[in-house]
């Protein structure tokens, strides 16, 4: 019987659903809460890269040439823009005339000063000269000093490079690293490339490959050819990885028949017979085709070696970018 007067009581079972209700709400707060605060993924935003000038300052050239001579045409200590260590040096028929035909705001060459030497491993008495890695390592050095501080205090300013022998090598690397921009300048500045007589010609054709200039020959580099040699003093490093990257419609190579530095045989230096390898490189540095690439001709026209880069260096630097300068 029911009294009168009395309240009914609430139905538990509405009640437990209000507070599950409540709970879930806090619960999808948290969530939400936590959600926010941890934040989303964001993946990052690759750098800006800092914005080109309009302009550099008035004693900047328009153009800088890297000339690298050759295994015994250059030392440490030479004057970069009078060089004097061997006046015989092969890069000189290149450059001289060059610089004659242009003003020096518009061009400065910059013959790079190194060691230059290649000691015989196993001379006796030792030859007492620098050995090949060293002397490599130092050129690379100065080339890539050089052009970053250019490009530091002239950042229009385009680059015309070229080297012979040790120094297509040097040459060839630091485009290599350029054209993978990993190199000291931004790859649009650089307008050319010339190797003459380089150890690392691998003598493909194709994506990353070098043009050849004058007919090409069938071998390949000497350090191609002994990859995987390594003495003391002589790493022979191979061709180059991905050869000249975005450089290499832009990058040319010259090698004379029978230039061992150039043109080895594909099979014939075996790394594994060390002593009768070493002996076939250090022949290929005093071979005599190797000493004549100033009258080597590589066209119909009877234009040599010197004189085509010399003419191609004067088309690009006539046709380079006049930055304005403030």
């Amino acid at each position: 019987m029911v009294r009168r007067g009395s309240r009914p009581r609430r139905s538990r079972p509405a009640g437990c659903l209000i507070f599950l209700a409540i709970v879930a709400l806090i619960v999808v707060i948290v969530i939400l809460l936590w959600y926010l605060l941890a934040g989303r993924l964001r993946p990052p935003k690759p750098p800006v890269p800092p914005e080109v000038p309009t302009s550099q300052p008035a004693w900047c050239p328009d153009v800088e040439m890297i000339s690298v001579p050759g295994t015994w045409e250059s030392n440490s200590g030479d004057d970069p823009r009078n060089p004097a260590a061997n006046p015989a040096s092969l890069m000189l028929n290149v450059s001289n005339p060059i610089r004659e035909r242009f003003s020096d705001q518009r061009l400065d060459v910059f013959t790079v000063p190194y060691v230059a030497q290649f000691s015989n491993p196993i001379a006796i008495p030792p030859d007492g000269q620098q050995s090949y890695n060293n002397s490599r390592t130092e050129g690379a050095r100065r080339m890539v000093d050089e052009m970053a501080r250019r490009t530091k205090e002239c950042p229009l300013t385009s680059y015309v490079i070229a080297g012979f022998s040790q120094g297509a090598v040097i040459a060839g690397d630091v485009a290599a690293d350029i054209g993978a921009n990993k190199g000291p300048v931004r790859p649009d500045l650089v307008l050319g490339v010339m190797l003459i007589s380089d150890g690392r010609r691998t003598g493909d054709t194709g994506p990353g490959q070098a043009q050849q200039v004058g007919p090409p020959p069938p071998g390949v580099g000497a350090e191609v050819a002994l990859k995987g040699l390594n003495v003391p003093g002589i790493t022979m490093t191979g061709p180059r990885p991905g050869g000249f990257g975005v450089l290499a419609n832009r990058t040319y190579t010259i090698c004379a028949p029978g230039d061992l530095i150039c043109d080895a045989p594909r099979e014939a230096m075996n790394p594994f017979n060390i002593m009768g390898s070493l002996m076939s490189l250090v022949r290929a540095a005093g071979n005599p085709v190797h000493a004549l690439y100033n009258g080597y001709v590589v066209d119909p026209d009877g234009t040599t070696s010197t004189q085509w880069t010399a003419n191609w260096a004067n088309g690009l630097i006539d046709g380079a970018p006049h930055p304005k300068h403030s």
